[in-house]
């Protein structure tokens, strides 16, 4: 990515993404989109792909996250289309980065990818990463509080076979979410660069669960 219109095209629209998102939750807000887009291009390092592409749909990709608009997932890919013709990208782009956009998300785990590419592959790691480890932990129990959660609750069991529709509506305990995603997310990674980081977070949230464990039953 080299010409001066792309780097233009990308300073526009963090300009654009800042202000978006400049209310948003702490865990979705401009500073998780900032990290994905690092993480994006930490991996990119290692992979053939239009770096274009790819910083665009890390930027863009929690633009309208469904969550937040009542489980509404067509709003997001709107949203950063109609941008991204305002910015005059090609058509080939703008198709590309929705694409990216409407597949990249965990939906359960059980939801299978309409498209594929390898630019989706490195920002759904990208994005992935950001949900695990400390960030991923602090992410998970700010949003947990946003939305009034306990945060944990023993008679309550994680559900591991949710539909999407399942697991937009649930509002378990926040620990439950380690076992119904994070703990899921490093054996899902795409590329060799997010398996090895997504290694050394897992191992951290799993020291983390024990510790929880700990204190809660009065044990240190």
């Amino acid at each position: 990515m080299n010409s001066e219109i792309e780097k233009t095209q990308i300073a526009s629209t963090i300009v654009f993404v800042k202000e978006t998102l400049k209310h948003a939750e702490g865990g979705h807000d401009w500073f998780h989109i900032e990290r994905v887009y690092k993480n994006a291009l930490l991996i990119s390092k290692n992979e053939k792909v239009d770096l274009l592409v790819v910083s665009l749909a890390a930027l863009l990709h929690d633009i309208a996250d469904s969550k937040f608009y009542s489980g509404d997932d067509t709003i997001g890919p709107k949203r950063a289309a109609d941008f991204l013709k305002s910015q005059q990208i090609s058509e080939e782009i703008i198709t590309h980065v929705v694409h990216i956009i409407e597949n990249v998300s965990f939906k359960g785990g059980n939801a299978f990818k309409t498209f594929h590419s390898k630019e989706l592959d490195v920002v759904q790691d990208a994005d992935r990463l950001d949900a695990l480890g400390a960030i991923g932990i602090a992410r998970t129990f700010n949003y947990g509080g946003f939305k009034n959660r306990k945060l944990y609750d023993p008679s309550i069991i994680p559900q591991l076979d949710m539909t999407p529709a399942e697991y937009k509506k649930s509002t378990a305990p926040t620990i439950n979410h380690f076992y119904e995603k994070l703990l899921l997310l490093r054996d899902k990674m795409n590329t060799e660069t997010g398996k090895k980081i997504a290694q050394d977070r897992h191992v951290f949230m799993e020291q983390f669960l024990e510790q929880f464990y700990a204190e809660w039953e009065g044990k240190k």
